[in-house]
């Protein structure tokens, strides 16, 4: 493709990356963390804890607390998810780096894991229906990187539902996104998002508490254990949820300068349930 040519295409990839982030805000609306209630967890107790000084890790499960794979087999991004390696995974005094780098070929490679191997089964590794779920990571930055820490029913068989936790497009410091997703036959049938300002620089330069608590009435989301955004809870997400963290690259945004390696930095991951049961459902 010659230079003039690939400027077009860039702009024109800008332009229309840009209507995609306003359509989000329009949507979900905008919001600065940082300024919310604090989450209170004196009622829940953890029911999962990975603080990564060794690596529990398989292709595909099971018999791991870690898959490298999405339980579908489906990669995403402009980097191909690897297996196990010490070049990809690699656990250092600071937790489990996830690392992005190049093949001698001059492909992309990068990480995933995801706490079940298999959908529509429950027991296929650790999912849980409600309750606060967190990652306590350092994020990569740079135009083109795209880390995400994300959540995903266990039953696919009608619909599938997702919530983002955290999409950190790292062309733009100043902002994270959270999004709740149901897709039915590929289409969006709910999506909700919030655009979130930061600080320039706060999610690369040192390690953040993101979280979600998951009731049968709210979906809160957190930053650093304080509430930023809250909605009320589709009854699509009244069941077991997995979890996923991946630095992907790409997401609609050019990757051309991005220097290997790239690290997703993750300290813990840790999951609470609440002390007594849930009350029942409200009417949907």
């Amino acid at each position: 493709m010659r230079p003039r040519r690939r400027a077009l295409r860039r702009l024109a990839l800008a332009g229309l990356c840009l209507a995609v982030v306003v359509v989000v805000v329009l949507r979900g609306g905008a919001g600065r963390a940082g300024g919310g209630a604090r989450i209170d967890l004196s009622a829940y107790h953890v029911t999962f804890l990975d603080r990564f000084r060794t690596l529990s890790l398989s292709a595909h499960g099971p018999g791991t607390v870690w898959s490298a794979h999405t339980p579908w087999g489906g990669d995403f991004g402009e980097a191909a998810f690897a297996d196990p390696t010490p070049a990809v995974f690699r656990i250092t005094p600071e937790g489990l780096s996830i690392i992005a780098s190049k093949t001698a070929r001059g492909n992309w490679r990068s990480g995933l894991i995801s706490s079940a191997y298999r959908d529509n089964d429950p027991h296929a590794g650790f999912a849980q229906e409600y309750g606060y779920f967190e990652m306590k990571a350092k994020l990569s930055g740079g135009m083109g990187t795209w880390p995400a820490f994300w959540l995903i029913g266990t039953d696919k068989r009608d619909f599938a539902d997702e919530i983002d936790v955290i999409e950190y497009y790292g062309g733009f410091p100043r902002y994270f996104h959270t999004t709740e997703h149901v897709w039915v036959h590929g289409d969006n049938a709910l999506l909700r998002s919030r655009l979130v300002r930061v600080p320039a620089g706060l999610l690369t330069s040192r390690f953040n508490r993101f979280g979600v608590l998951i009731t049968p009435r709210t979906t809160s989301f957190y930053l650093n254990r304080r509430r930023f955004w809250s909605t009320p809870t589709p009854r699509q997400y009244r069941q077991p949820m997995y979890m996923l963290a991946d630095l992907a690259l790409g997401g609609g945004w050019p990757i051309d300068h991005l220097t290997p390696p790239l690290t997703l930095r993750i300290r813990q991951i840790e999951v609470w349930q609440r002390d007594r049961p849930w009350l029942g459902h409200p009417k949907d």
